[in-house]
């Protein structure tokens, strides 16, 4: 099956992030302006949180408080799963499913190489799950 590592080869490497003493406003901004459901909180280097669509509505909406004053350190989860690079697919869709979260950092050897999200891993699957039926059927009809 297919590893994270691929996954980011593909689709690339980027990772946005923000530090945990931005205001949720700029980080909300940001997330939308690069249409992805969350951001990385790093400080000197180190992952210290995820901030996530839901942690704004949950944290910032429902509780009544104001984003261009809250700071992303004040809402953001702290608590942050992660895979090596050398994980498959299937294990960070189950990862997801188990922690109830949408986005995992992938790691190789110690370094941050890229994030996945949900949607992600999905896409993939079903990529791949098209390329095995497509072989399957090339099998059955004898490759005509």
């Amino acid at each position: 099956m297919i590893t994270v590592r691929e996954m980011i080869r593909k689709k690339g490497d980027q990772i946005w992030s923000v530090r945990s003493d931005t205001t949720a406003f700029e980080a909300m901004k940001l997330m939308a302006d690069k249409n992805v459901g969350a951001v990385l909180v790093i400080d000197k280097g180190k992952v210290v949180g995820i901030l996530s669509e839901r942690d704004c509505l949950r944290r910032l909406d429902l509780q009544g408080r104001n984003s261009r004053e809250t700071k992303v350190g004040e809402i953001m989860t702290t608590k942050v799963f992660y895979v090596d690079a050398d994980r498959s697919i299937e294990e960070c869709v189950a990862i997801m499913i188990d922690k109830n979260i949408r986005h995992l950092p992938v790691y190789d050897g110690g370094k941050l190489i890229g994030i996945i999200s949900a949607r992600d891993a999905l896409k993939e699957l079903v990529d791949y799950q098209k390329f095995m039926l497509s072989q399957l059927e090339r099998y059955i009809t004898g490759g005509h």
